[in-house]
């Protein structure tokens, strides 16, 4: 079987952040403001009072302590509370395509290759912010690669299908260079006046290279052992924004066109379908959960993660064997668990064997078996 690696991994982190308190601080104060306009309707028990958050209570639930964002002062506006982005006419890059050809450019760096030589582009992510052209051909264009691109979305889990279709390419022929790119604009989807959840997301973009291993000038990089996917249906992660919604009679509510989860039964079902998925793929490839180097996970909830990593261990994971960065950039979506593994690849070794693993919305749930070279 035709040897494929990962032969660079690259990151835009948007310049901008927003720590706990300054989020807490506009939530209240939209919540006071909220609760006073309605006093009489909550007195008279036709409206809840909208209940006030807490950094305390944000790190307990998650272990997020700030964010990355594209704008902070739409989001921290009480008026507003989303991000504000300057409309860009047609000739310009979109925001998800500026912010892959920043990504794109380090990942290609690390593999000594340039966008020419690119033959494939998949863009990879939870939100697209149009319809077509697909944000992936842009990329391309923008690159000056040929071949083609397509644009993909299997929600949080997006960027290790992504891993699965650039290997059936590179393994079928239909390309030599591929690189996939995972640009997510997180913040332009929640929720920021629901209590349960205005703390989840942040905004960045991660990329990877990958080729066939007779054709890759970085030998540095890892091997690609193999990957599996998995989904399952649930509306527990659900997002209802869509082309249809000015159609729908009577219209959706804004919440209703944002991200809503449950919680608590996500964690309680994700867990086991996720561990279950490495545990089985490790068992197929002759690898003991044991044996893996270094766990870099979706990174959605500090409480989750370690779960994961200690029933497949079974004990108490170290930070060095499961890395965490979203306490800096809360939940990427489908840019978490690469945003772990480009920033934590020290310290490992040759033969080292590493597992990516993202899981989310659908449910889905992919994870891709990595060798260090």
């Amino acid at each position: 079987m035709t040897k494929i690696l990962l032969t660079g991994t690259g990151l835009f982190t948007p310049p901008e952040s927003i720590s706990n308190d300054e989020l807490v601080a506009a939530f209240n104060a939209w919540a006071d403001a909220h609760n006073a306009a309605n006093a009489q309707a909550i007195q008279a028990g036709e409206l809840e009072a909208a209940p006030l958050s807490s950094s305390e209570f944000i790190e307990k639930a998650s272990g997020i302590k700030s964010r990355h964002v594209m704008n902070k002062s739409g989001v921290l506006d009480i008026t507003r509370m989303r991000p504000e982005l300057p409309t860009r006419s047609n000739e310009e890059p979109s925001q998800l395509c500026e912010m892959a050809l920043a990504a794109a450019e380090q990942a290609l760096a690390v593999a000594g290759r340039s966008g020419s030589e690119v033959d494939a582009v998949i863009v990879a992510c939870s939100n697209l912010q149009r319809a077509y052209p697909a944000i992936a051909v842009e990329v391309q264009q923008r690159l000056g690669a040929s071949g083609f691109g397509y644009d993909m979305n299997v929600a949080c889990a997006s960027a290790t299908f992504g891993v699965q279709n650039a290997v059936d390419a590179l393994r079928n022929g239909s390309a030599s260079c591929v690189l996939v790119v995972n640009p997510e604009i997180c913040t332009g989807h929640l929720n920021f006046r629901d209590r349960d959840s205005h703390f989840i997301f942040g905004d960045a973009c991660t990329a990877m290279v990958l080729e066939r291993a007779e054709d890759a000038k970085n030998q540095q990089g890892f091997e690609v052992l193999g990957c599996r996917l998995a989904t399952q249906f649930s509306n527990n992660i659900r997002n209802n924004f869509g082309f249809l919604n000015p159609a729908e009679t009577p219209p959706r509510s804004d919440r209703d066109r944002l991200f809503i989860q449950e919680g608590r039964k996500v964690f309680k079902e994700v867990v086991p379908l996720v561990v279950g998925l490495i545990g089985q793929h490790l068992g197929e490839l002759g690898i003991e959960p044991q044996s893996v180097r270094r766990f870099w996970l979706h990174q959605a909830n500090l409480n989750m993660n370690n779960l994961i990593s200690k029933r497949l261990l079974g004990r108490e994971p170290s930070f060095d064997e499961a890395p965490v960065v979203l306490d800096e950039y809360a939940n990427t979506s489908s840019a978490g668990s690469v945003i772990a593994m480009h920033l934590h690849q020290d310290g490992l070794e040759r033969d080292d064997v590493c597992v990516l693993c993202a899981f989310g919305a659908g449910y889905s749930a992919g994870a891709v078996v990595l060798k260090k070279l």
